[in-house]
Order: C-alpha cells, then sequence, then structure tokens
C-alpha cells in the first residue's frame, strides 16, 4: 500500500484496549512524560521555583482547599501570584507543593487522565480511584524526586457514595506515592506545620463555608508568618490565597471580591490579635 494511503489514519497503538492515559504515552511516546525525566550528570535542581503551603479541611456541605500564592527559588521570591489549586475535574480538586514547573505538568496531565478515563469507560472513576492514580503518577517521578525534583500533592474531593457528612474527603501522598486519607483537616508545604497547628485549635465539624474559609485564611496567615517561603495576603497588591469548595454542585473557587473581604476581615483581626483567634473551649 502507498505511503499516502496512511495520511490521516491513526496507528494500530491507538486501538490498543486501555483506560490510562498516563499509561498509554509512558508505553507509546514516554518523552512526553515529563515525570519520567532524569537530570543530566551535574545538572542541580536547587533554582528551580518551588510552592509552598496547601491546605485543605472538611466542612459542612463539602470540602474546602486553599494554598498561598509564593512561589519561592532559593532565597528570592519567584512568583507572588502562582495559582496551586486547581480542579482535576467536576467533583474533585488538586493543589501541590513543590517543584512549580514539574507540579503543573502533572497537574495537567492528572485532568486528561480523569477525562480519558471518564470517555473511555462512561462513567467517572471513583474518588478512591482518583487517588490511586495520582498516587501512581507520583512514584513515576520518583527519579526526579530523588535529584530534588518533588511534587507533594494534596488532593479533595466530594463522594457522593460516602455516608453523609463524610462526603468531603481529603487525601495526601508522599515522595514515593504513599496514599493516606486525613480526617478533618490536613496542610502540605514548608508551611504546613503552622498552618496545622493553627487548623488544631480553629477546626471543628460541621462549619459553615465563610467559617471554614476564614479558618483557611487564618492557618495560612500562621503559617507566612513563620515560614519565609509562604506569602500572607497582600493587601497593597490584592494578591490573596486561593480558596475553592467541592460539594455536591460541583468545584467552585471562591471570587475574587468574596476573598478579598474575607482576607481584609481576617487581618482586621490580627491587628488586636496578632497570635489569631483562641480555639474554642
Amino acid at each position: 500500500m502507498a505511503a499516502s494511503e496512511h495520511e490521516g489514519r491513526l496507528g494500530e497503538e491507538f486501538f490498543t484496549p486501555g483506560s490510562s492515559f498516563s499509561e498509554f504515552l509512558a508505553a507509546h511516546r514516554p518523552g512526553l512524560l515529563s515525570t519520567r525525566r532524569v537530570l543530566p550528570d551535574g545538572v542541580r535542581a536547587e533554582g528551580a521555583p518551588h510552592g509552598t503551603t496547601v491546605l485543605a479541611l472538611t466542612y459542612r456541605d463539602g470540602v474546602l482547599i486553599a494554598g498561598d500564592r509564593r512561589a519561592t527559588m532559593g532565597n528570592l521570591i519567584a512568583q507572588r501570584d502562582l495559582e496551586k489549586v486547581h480542579p482535576a475535574d467536576d467533583h474533585c480538586a488538586v493543589a501541590f507543593a513543590g517543584t512549580v514547573g514539574l507540579a503543573v505538568d502533572m497537574v495537567k496531565l492528572y485532568q486528561v487522565e480523569l477525562a480519558h478515563f471518564e470517555k473511555i469507560e462512561g462513567v467517572p472513576m471513583t474518588l478512591a480511584g482518583k487517588a490511586t492514580r495520582l498516587s501512581t503518577m507520583i512514584r513515576n517521578n520518583l527519579g526526579q524526586a530523588m535529584q530534588g525534583l518533588a511534587v507533594v500533592p494534596l488532593l479533595v474531593g466530594y463522594d457522593p457514595a460516602a455516608p453523609e457528612g463524610e462526603r468531603g474527603r481529603i487525601f495526601s501522598f508522599d515522595l514515593v506515592g504513599g496514599r493516606y486519607e486525613k480526617s478533618g483537616f490536613h496542610a502540605e508545604g514548608s508551611g504546613s506545620p503552622y498552618a496545622r497547628g493553627a487548623l488544631k485549635k480553629l477546626y471543628r465539624p460541621g462549619m459553615s463555608r465563610r467559617e471554614a474559609a476564614l479558618a483557611a485564611l487564618h492557618a495560612l496567615y500562621d503559617a507566612a508568618d513563620d515560614d519565609s517561603a509562604t506569602g500572607g495576603p497582600d493587601l497593597t497588591r490584592r494578591i490573596y490565597p486561593t480558596v475553592s469548595v467541592i460539594t455536591e454542585d460541583g468545584f467552585e473557587r471562591l471570587s475574587e471580591a468574596e476573598t478579598e473581604e474575607l482576607s481584609r476581615e481576617m487581618v482586621e483581626r490580627r491587628r488586636t490579635r496578632p497570635d489569631g483567634p483562641n480555639a474554642e473551649v
């Protein structure tokens, strides 16, 4: 058959059964997977921008996920308005700390992975399945993580199959792809110890969306107060943390106006209580 007769036709690999887009690329176009590349000998990763604190907490209607906006490169601020929270599909979102360029590529591939599965199988992946797929992608990045290009994601979702009151779920991961479900709240990144400390005193089950958002903003403020790599709300430049929620109705990012209002309210409270609100007893 003449070569011209093959033009416009898909290769046989496109008809191979399988619902994983990343596994398809690994088998047929591995060069397109940024997680499979390893730095040449002698190349150091210290100059790559890194994102820092992200957190999540469950509340009355679902789950909230938030992150600061700062990216650092050593002792320098590389970016002040980085987006670290992204929807993965209608009822699932992922935030990241770690190497920014690699993390953004991983999030984009993960979004395609979930959309590809749904198109092939005809049904959305379960939330547990989404967490497992993400852990596999992290494990595939182990070579680069060992060279300093680590990505630490935080996955949240609304699970309609879970019992009432437990449908907002949070998953964290380690560098080798270990998956851990967290109860109530969690934080990742360099400022996470301070953010988790704040959430320990502020979190309670059944919070409203506004209460959950304020608790998240207070936690990020505490992280920025003690961790130079985490950025607090910048009232002058009007750069505020990213705050999003996932409920039965799907993913929703809080508007800039709402986030600004809550951030200014939180900062004003800190003028009289620099250490933040006390825990309820």
